[in-house]
């Protein structure tokens, strides 16, 4: 058996908390530990725990967090989507996870899913004693993210995030903008399988929205996480997907090459299949073999209970 629990760190330095999960295996630790978030708006609930029960059951703990503004951590406003922030809780994630006497502190892997990819491999690249990442169907390059977005969304999110700006400097409420929206709406993921993907993700009866501030559409295009790789020390997986319409394959795997110990997989899934289905065994298969090689554990065959 395996537990879940739930529990909150501070992030940042305005005492604001971020609330999550944390798995721990059944038996004696303390236990190599996986921290794991979401990408653009999601939430834990959108499937991380399905990847965390299976990490658990072959004996790694899983910290399962969101970020301020989102779900249910601090932060207001609301639904705010802020790159500095978030890079603060995976900061504040990280360290939380080193603190729990039950958890190896020298065995901390990061593990994120899309926009949330890019930020392990920040945060990979910035702390050199990780001992491993997982970044799956990771956003690396805002510039090739942008050319996926049809010219008119483009068009249309610009000047939300100008209206959205202007309001923040005479204090007025935020404008917003859909996550995910139809082909050339003003949304942040409009390709064709964007919504429905996006929201099949999130289970029946889960309090969600399916927006953020306007304000990230001026921040995306010079967010280029890839750009680090190069810096990261540890063994590092990248899970490409070949048919990705959110966070484009090529440059992904340009910028993996880079990585000294990098490793690729490449499956034929679109960016929201690798959670579900043939390919979400896959994927997670392949995680369990990365991790198995460069984080052992002798744990395994755990239920989790909830």
């Amino acid at each position: 058996m395996a537990r879940r629990k739930s529990v909150g760190f501070v992030a940042g330095g305005r005492g604001e908390h971020c609330r999550g999960w944390l798995y721990e295996p059944r038996g004696t630790g303390p236990f190599p530990v996986i921290v794991m978030a979401h990408g653009l708006g999601g939430i834990k609930e959108m499937r991380l725990d399905a990847y965390a029960q299976r990490f658990c059951a072959d004996g790694y703990a899983c910290l399962v967090f969101d970020y301020r503004h989102f779900g249910e951590s601090d932060g207001s406003p609301r639904q705010l989507l802020d790159i500095g922030r978030q890079l603060e809780d995976w900061s504040g994630a990280i360290a939380f996870a080193r603190g729990n006497s039950n958890l190896r502190p020298d065995q901390v892997v990061l593990w994120g899913t899309s926009f949330g990819g890019g930020h392990a491999i920040l945060s990979a690249a910035r702390d050199r004693t990780i001992a491993g990442a997982i970044a799956q169907c990771p956003f690396t390059d805002g510039v090739a993210s942008l050319f996926a977005l049809n010219w008119r969304s483009a068009l249309k999110v610009t000047a939300l995030a100008v209206c959205d700006v202007m309001h923040s400097l005479v204090g007025r409420a935020p404008v917003m903008l859909p996550t995910a929206g139809p082909p050339g709406s003003a949304a942040l993921m409009t390709a064709p399988d964007a919504l429905d993907g996006y929201l099949a993700l999130v289970p029946d009866g889960t309090a969600f929205r399916n927006q953020v501030t306007a304000r990230f559409g001026l921040n995306i295009v010079r967010h280029r996480p890839g750009r680090k790789a190069g810096d990261i020390a540890c063994p590092i997986l990248f899970c490409v997907c070949e048919a990705d319409s959110v966070a484009p394959a090529g440059p992904t795997k340009r910028y993996a090459r880079r990585a000294p110990k990098g490793e690729v997989r490449v499956y034929r899934a679109g960016h929201f299949d690798i959670y579900v289905g043939k390919d979400f065994e896959q994927v997670v298969a392949d995680q369990l073999e990365f991790l198995h090689r460069h984080i052992p554990t002798k744990q395994g065959g755990a239920h989790v209970d909830l």
